[in-house]
């Protein structure tokens, strides 16, 4: 239990980051969030992936799950980003 939770930490850490460098423009959203929306994104990705009938049959690194979860990290984070707003915006007078 403690290694699968580990290993969600990581793979939402690294799909976070490629997200976030994906993505153009700065982010001002925190490594904690990162994580989170990296790995909810992962696990969303590979979710839709497997519901439309992708199967693994070389039984190695399974390169389309993981794009596909990049690619919904992305959107995650730009709707967390548009849901919060940009905090260091300077006001239009």
């Amino acid at each position: 239990m403690i290694g699968t939770i580990l290993g969600a930490i990581i793979v939402g850490l690294i799909v976070g980051a490629l997200a976030r460098l994906v993505m153009p423009g700065k982010q001002n959203i925190g490594v904690i969030m990162t994580i989170v929306l990296g790995a909810l994104g992962s696990f969303l990705g590979s979710w839709l992936v497997y519901s439309l009938g992708y199967s693994n049959s070389n039984g190695g690194f399974e390169i389309i799950p993981f794009l596909v979860g990049i690619i919904v990290a992305v959107l995650l984070i730009a709707a967390y980003l548009g849901i919060t707003g940009r905090k260091n915006a300077n006001p239009k007078v």
